[in-house]
């Protein structure tokens, strides 16, 4: 990853910048000739109070059973012992906002993968139905 694979932006100059200083190089990660797509960069806010101020202002009324391991069970009680969250409930729908922004990119191009398929099965209902005949819709 190379600042000129982000046009020799400031926020790249910016992000490089602090990560030196907590001597992180983004250049040699991967050993110089890495493939770039395997290196990404995230940047979050300082602190969640948005992500918990929107949980606490919307409805969360859909329920979405998971299963997980000791670790994580453990870090999202840490989280409701420090009174940050009310429940187990609510830490991992923090978490699971959190991580749905930071992946918003990919989720955009699975959306747009997705609204392909439909058109493309709507085509094909639509060629059917002139092949078959309309009873057979």
């Amino acid at each position: 990853m190379t600042q000129g694979q982000f046009g020799g932006s400031e926020i790249w100059k910016m992000i490089a910048e602090e990560l030196g200083k907590h001597g992180i190089d983004l250049e040699s990660l991967g050993g110089g000739d890495a493939d770039p797509a395997r290196v990404k960069v995230v940047c979050l806010c300082g602190d969640l109070r948005d992500t918990v101020r929107e949980l606490g202002a919307n409805a969360r009324n859909q329920v979405v059973m998971v299963r997980i391991d000791e670790g994580t069970k453990d870090a999202l009680d840490a989280w409701v012992e420090t009174g940050a969250v009310k429940s187990r409930s609510e830490a991992a729908a923090l978490f699971i906002a959190e991580g749905l922004q930071v992946r918003s990119k990919e989720h955009e191009q699975l959306q747009d993968a997705l609204r392909d398929v439909e058109e493309a099965k709507s085509r094909l209902r639509e060629k059917a139905r002139d092949v078959l005949g309309e009873q057979n819709s």
